[in-house]
């Protein structure tokens, strides 16, 4: 598992050259940005939660600030998740898993044969869940959040357009145990459209993998296309 959020905190330690873009950039502006010194010695590692209040918002202010922050971010989580696909596929995984927020803002979903979307249809759900999760949040905090993420609802229709087996979407509006059953439902189409013969086959012939990556990617290409066409249709009848 390639975990965006993760790689996303370790390109931003302090020392790193994100970190000293961020605070070249936020630190004047935001004077709680960074927080007291750790006993690791490597400096004062970033504020979160104000970083957050500076760039999640739907004002355009806070939307410049977000498109400088992912100007920052996204180029070195892209290339530390590269890293680590070009690991896994050395290592002869069946299968990676890509777990980014933004999968389709990021373009990455680009390189994906398959597309898994957990959603939740109650939005009020998917706005509780996030403040037990971060306690930090206000209402408004939260609601800036998801609203910077955009619809989770219009991702899981994103998704199922991408076709059979390559777009799936898991509903989590219930509990852990509803959630395992919706997982396992769509794990056993996953596996279908790829086996573990076709893994290894890919591995063994590399000429065969690079065609393989080409295709999904080209494929992917028009996937979207086609999906921003009936985007503008929808919204030229509105």
């Amino acid at each position: 598992i390639i975990d965006a959020d993760v790689i996303a905190r370790e390109v931003v330690e302090p020392g790193t050259a994100g970190y000293n873009k961020i605070v070249a950039h936020f630190g004047a502006t935001t004077p709680d940005l960074l927080l007291p010194k750790t006993d690791d010695g490597k400096g004062q590692p970033l504020n979160r939660p104000a970083l957050g209040r500076r760039v999640f918002g739907d004002t355009d202010e806070r939307k410049k600030d977000r498109a400088v922050l992912n100007g920052i971010v996204h180029p070195a989580v892209r290339m530390e998740m590269y890293r680590q696909l070009l690991k896994c596929y050395l290592s002869g995984c069946w299968a990676v898993v890509l777990d980014v927020p933004l999968l389709f803002e990021s373009g990455l979903d680009t390189l994906c044969g398959t597309v898994m979307v957990v959603a939740v249809g109650d939005p009020a759900i998917q706005m509780r869940r996030l403040r037990e999760r971060d306690s930090h949040l206000t209402a408004e905090d939260a609601e800036n959040r998801v609203m910077s993420q955009g619809d989770i609802r219009e991702k899981a229709k994103r998704c199922e357009a991408r076709g059979d087996g390559r777009g799936v979407v898991v509903w989590n509006d219930g509990g852990r145990e509803e959630l395992k059953s919706e997982i396992e439902r769509v794990m056993s189409t996953v596996m279908k459209g790829s086996p573990k013969w076709w893994a290894w086959m890919l591995l063994l012939v590399p000429p065969l993998a690079g065609w393989a990556g080409l295709w999904t990617y080209y494929r992917n290409l028009k996937v979207n296309k086609d999906w921003r066409q009936a985007e503008l249709e929808t919204k030229a009848k509105l």
